[in-house]
């Protein structure tokens, strides 16, 4: 099969073709280049690299009830926010079967990975894993020891099963706790990430040291802040949905003057559809009415191909041979692609299947 019309990667975007065969990238070049005069099947659209989620709590996908008003601290907070309450009380299958499904709504929307906030430590992590045994979505599991102070034999057994830790906000983890977890994290190789500024606003010294390799919303964080964060290299994950629920649009135009690198997730599946195509049109339409217009390409940037970046994988973020997963399609006129992808792309997505042929997603 052809694919030809605009190809959106880490290079930006271009008109060229893709030659796909089962699903994966055999052939790439610029459109009238291509050398095929045979009866290829042909297809017109926008390819992109697989989005990744930058940002979930999946373990709240049981959670089947409007959330009650109040602060979102009351509702997230650990270890009594009705988040916690909820897990304690929900069982274990129930919980499994909740975030199977969610990853299966990420996997029919083209999503290649999500990093995964995971609370109850070690039982927690191995749950998810269940949970995502056989799905396409690859998951990047952030788990969260259950004991404070933190018990280094804890901690130890839930880095066997994670990739790593991800605390909530520097305010509720002593640096104690975040000092070990961190020691532990790169002892292993594996990744230490951290809320902050959600509530609040926090002291970039509280949590810059010791240094994460992500940080979450920041929201609250002055423009001061923003340039230390950005100074020291760390991408910050941002959840547009999430927070207006709670009547805070981030802005991101103002995050990227400040040149913080910041991804694009859909925080707690409680409250928000892991969709990360409805992530990108609510994000586009609140910055247009409430905040400076962002331009499309840095949204497109930071769903589809900064998070490949942060997780050591360029390749995944550049479509061409190399590219071990098949591109994402979508059915959308070529000109100005970005805009496309961020404003209508979910009704028109193609998903490549095994055999190479091509079927239309139809359900949201």
């Amino acid at each position: 099969m052809i694919f030809e019309g605009a190809i959106v990667d880490l290079q930006g975007a271009r008109r060229g073709y893709l030659r796909l065969r089962s699903g994966r990238i055999v052939e790439a070049g610029l459109l009238g280049t291509d050398s095929s005069h045979g009866r290829e099947r042909r297809l017109r659209g926008i390819a992109l690299p697989r989005p990744v989620n930058a940002h979930t709590h999946l373990g709240d996908a049981a959670f089947g009830r409007e959330p009650p008003p109040g602060p979102v601290s009351r509702l997230v907070a650990p270890p009594n926010g009705v988040k916690f309450r909820h897990l304690a009380e929900t069982e274990p299958a129930v919980k499994e079967a909740a975030m199977r499904r969610a990853l299966q709504r990420s996997a029919a929307e083209g999503v290649g990975a999500v990093v995964d906030f995971r609370e109850e430590g070690r039982a927690g992590a191995e749950l998810l894993r269940r949970a995502a045994r056989g799905s396409p979505v690859r998951v990047v599991l952030l788990g969260r020891p259950v004991r404070r102070p933190i018990d280094p034999k804890e901690l130890s057994g839930l880095l066997e099963v994670a990739d790593g830790v991800g605390l909530s906000s520097a305010r509720e983890e002593d640096r104690a706790a975040r000092e070990r977890v961190a020691r532990a994290c790169r002892a292993r190789g594996r990744r230490f990430a951290l809320h902050a500024s959600e509530v609040v606003r926090e002291r970039p010294e509280d949590y810059l040291r010791p240094r994460p390799d992500l940080l979450v919303h920041m929201f609250r964080a002055t423009p001061d802040d923003l340039a230390q964060v950005a100074s020291e290299g760390i991408p910050v994950a941002i959840c547009p949905r999430s927070n207006a629920l709670f009547g805070h649009v981030p802005d991101l135009a103002r995050l990227d003057r400040a040149g913080i690198d910041f991804l694009l997730g859909t925080d707690n599946a409680m409250f928000s559809a892991p969709s990360m195509f409805r992530e990108l049109e609510f994000a586009y339409a609140s910055q247009r009415l409430l905040h400076r217009a962002i331009a499309p390409a840095r949204l497109v940037q930071a769903a589809f191909t900064r998070p490949w970046v942060w997780l050591g994988e360029p390749e995944r973020a550049t479509l061409d041979p190399e590219d071990p997963a098949p591109p994402l399609l979508l059915r959308l006129p070529v000109d100005d692609p970005e805009y496309q992808v961020v404003s209508r792309a979910a009704e028109h997505l193609i998903v490549p299947t095994a055999s190479g042929a091509a079927r239309a997603w139809s359900g949201r």
